[in-house]
């Protein structure tokens, strides 16, 4: 009978199988792949198909300025605060495609401003671009 004081069989293995890590994490891809389209929340809409046009009105557009001092101008005349209104009424009235830009100085107290654009929004315009000046 022969003893050995090391058995060959009970070694412990210390290396990590990474076959079933490897299963697993393709399974989550998987998964992940499939259910991603899914979370989309967009509703699916066919949109009409349609050529580009020109703009119908190729007038330049009336400018209306408030200068430092609060004064009203329609193209570089003009105009009292009171007749604003039914000056761009009967402008309205005439041509009711026509833009209209909105010029103020920087300097002008808000309420002059608003004065002016209460006058615009009453005499019926929707046509109004407000101009800045760019950085």
């Amino acid at each position: 009978m022969a003893f050995s004081s090391q058995s060959d069989g009970d070694d412990v293995l210390s290396e990590i199988n990474v076959t079933p890590l490897v299963d697993v994490m393709l399974v989550l891809l998987v998964v992940f792949i499939v259910t991603a389209p899914l979370l989309n929340n967009a509703i699916t809409v066919n949109l009409p198909k349609a050529s580009a046009t020109k703009l119908a009105d190729s007038s330049t557009p009336v400018t209306i300025s408030v200068n430092a001092e609060g004064n009203v101008y329609i193209d570089k005349q003009a105009v009292a605060l009171a007749a604003l209104e039914p000056e761009l009424k009967s402008r309205y009235n005439s041509n009711p495609d026509q833009t209209y830009h909105l010029n103020s100085d920087e300097s002008v107290k808000y309420g002059s401003v608003a004065k002016v654009m209460a006058a615009i929004e009453r005499s019926g315009i929707t046509k109004l671009a407000v101009i800045t000046q760019a950085n």
